[in-house]
């Protein structure tokens, strides 16, 4: 699976919170203005307070790492989708559309 898609919309519990977006320097992850607005506004993690400032970071953000399979399952997913296990970005776009919790990750 060749993806060339470098963004994705974050979404805490159905509402679109955040951008996440891979460049040539790293991650940037940024609340939207209007999620921000939201009087019932929480945090997608604690590591990533709400925040009109983007979050930059030269390796994908620790939380986000967390939602990727790991072990025996990150091999058998990284196979099935012909995804190299090390690029985690596109990994993270391709299993996270439903992952376990209340976040998921949808390629813009």
């Amino acid at each position: 699976m060749k993806n060339r898609r470098n963004s994705a919309d974050v979404y805490l519990r159905d509402t679109k919170a955040a951008l996440l977006e891979k460049n040539i320097r790293g991650y940037r992850f940024s609340y939207y203005k209007n999620y921000l607005s939201l009087p019932n506004a929480q945090p997608v993690s604690l590591t990533l307070p709400l925040t009109n400032n983007p979050y930059e970071s030269k390796s994908l953000f620790p939380f986000f790492l967390g939602l990727l399979p790991e072990g025996w399952l990150l091999d058998i997913t990284s196979r099935t989708l012909k995804i190299d296990p090390e690029n985690v970005f596109d990994i993270l776009l391709a299993t996270c559309g439903d992952c376990i919790g209340a976040v998921k990750i949808i390629p813009v």
